[in-house]
């Protein structure tokens, strides 16, 4: 087993291989998928234009299949346990039908309204979508009230493209595990996952493999702990 509370530099697939089979109680995680040439799920803009690589790619390392490591997701979580995996309208379809034929059953797709519009020819987008799924037989959420549309301010100021907000985060791990229960993500970005899971007093495992979101993410977390230490 991989130490807990710990970001490491490299391929989830390769990494994943390393955790034991059932061992995890959780996974909050953002994957990488498919954009638009224009960096968008389809609007005239486009947040991710700019962040283009020579490659017409957001991120250098982008080509990973949801079917390659979701069926390691599901091997690793424990029974009884629920998976939020996030992604857009351009690739829900196919995400949802790789989630389920990795095995896992979905209980609903949620709603992120991210009170922040993009530019878009139809009608402008301001949400994304986190499938809400499970390994084996259901378990209820801890906060049964939760409503199903999350009504929480995008980041400002961002240090990775994609940067979720802690506050996000923490809604789905404070719903779906207990005090020192294990989080798995397995793109881990600039760390918003590991930071909500130290505020909640949960363990926490980590791959990113851009080495440059790698050392955003360590300097957030490290100065996220030293903070949280200042108070125990």
């Amino acid at each position: 087993m991989l130490k807990l509370n710990k970001l490491y530099n490299m391929d989830c697939m390769e990494g994943m291989k390393l955790i034991p089979d059932n061992s995890i109680d959780l996974v909050v995680t953002d994957p990488p998928y498919k954009t638009t040439s224009r960096g968008s799920s389809g609007g005239t803009g486009g947040i991710l234009k700019d962040k283009l690589n020579m490659k017409g790619m957001v991120f250098e390392h982008n080509s990973i299949k949801f079917s390659e490591w979701l069926p390691e997701l599901y091997r690793v979580l424990k029974e009884r346990s629920h998976a939020y995996i996030m992604t857009n309208n351009k690739n829900l379809k196919d995400m949802l039908i790789e989630i389920e034929n990795a095995n896992f059953e979905i209980f609903k797709t949620l709603i992120w309204a991210k009170n922040s519009p993009i530019t878009n020819m139809y009608y402008m987008d301001s949400h994304e979508y986190i499938i809400f799924c499970r390994k084996g037989k259901a378990k209820r959420i801890n906060n049964c009230g939760t409503k199903s549309v999350l009504n929480i301010d995008n980041v400002k100021n961002k240090q990775h493209p994609t940067e979720k907000p802690i506050d996000l985060m923490k809604i789905f791990i404070e719903n779906s595990s207990q005090e020192n229960e294990i989080v798995l993500d397995p793109f881990m970005g600039a760390g918003s996952t590991a930071m909500a899971c130290k505020e909640l007093k949960r363990n926490f495992i980590g791959f990113e493999l851009d080495k440059q979101y790698y050392d955003i993410a360590n300097k957030r977390i490290s100065e996220e702990m030293a903070q949280i230490s200042l108070f125990y």
